[in-house]
């Protein structure tokens, strides 16, 4: 599947990245690559495979669910850049 160049800067766009004009062209044949590979990937036939949630076998031990607030408040909000009282202070991303 070959991608525009005004469908990667959309996709650029909404993942907030900043590209170029100069790096698009480079940015549509890699993401056309990528999505080549991802079709070949359908093609594997995986019908008579059961769903798993790993490769190999593992028997999850479960313990007690405990609700606690990791006694690390403190710590975590000293890591912002900016905070307001106990709270992460970000800028506003709707548009």
């Amino acid at each position: 599947m070959a991608l525009k160049k005004e469908i990667v800067a959309q996709i650029a766009k909404l993942a907030r990245l900043e590209v170029d004009e100069s790096d698009l062209d480079l940015m549509c044949s890699e993401l056309s690559q990528i999505l080549a590979w991802v079709e070949q990937l359908e093609e594997v036939d995986i019908g008579s495979v059961p769903p798993m949630t790993s490769v190999i076998e593992m028997d999850l031990k479960f313990r007690e669910d405990v609700v606690t607030d990791g006694n690390q408040a403190d710590d975590v909000i000293a890591n912002a850049p900016e905070r307001d009282h106990h709270f992460f202070v970000v800028p506003k991303v709707i548009e």
